[in-house]
């Protein structure tokens, strides 16, 4: 559909144009989403912030998700039933394996953000941004951190 992401985020932002930055902030996942959510604040002069989110692995099939977690108060685990359920795993299980995500998860924002500290959301509408959504788990545990973070909002 576009030939990379600042393209995809071009367009975006052209749908985004009455974003008032004042009131809004673009959360975006470190790497694939964040070209796109930086476009997007160019355009409309939104601040950015990193929202840290992991897919869970299943066993032996890093790449089938068997749930999403992200970092931040409170808990955030999405879990696929459906994928759990064919790998037999357990809700303990996955339990298991996103500790192991959130360790990864705080090495990430050391690493992107150092000592910076998030964005207040208070009062807040916060736009999630990523170059793709292929099981939904990612963005689930994303909407859930950022309602953890105290906001209300939307779908």
């Amino acid at each position: 559909m576009f030939d990379n992401r600042q393209e995809a985020g071009l367009a975006l932002a052209g749908r985004l144009s009455s974003l008032n930055p004042d009131t809004t902030v673009i959360l975006s996942p470190p790497r694939g989403g964040v070209p796109v959510a930086r476009e997007i604040c160019k355009a409309t002069g939104t601040p950015l912030d990193l929202i840290m989110v992991r897919k869970i692995g299943a066993p032996g099939h890093s790449e089938l998700a068997a749930g999403a977690t992200a970092d931040g108060p409170g808990s955030s685990l999405v879990i696929n039933r459906e994928v759990t359920k064919s790998c037999n795993l357990t809700e303990e299980d996955v339990r298991g394996l996103a500790k192991r995500e959130h360790q990864e998860l705080r090495r990430r924002r050391r690493v992107y953000l150092g000592t910076r500290g998030r964005i207040d959301l208070s009062g807040k509408t916060a736009v999630l941004v990523d170059d793709g959504i292929a099981t939904g788990a990612t963005m689930r545990a994303a909407i859930k951190a950022v309602i953890a973070r105290g906001l209300r909002g939307r779908s």
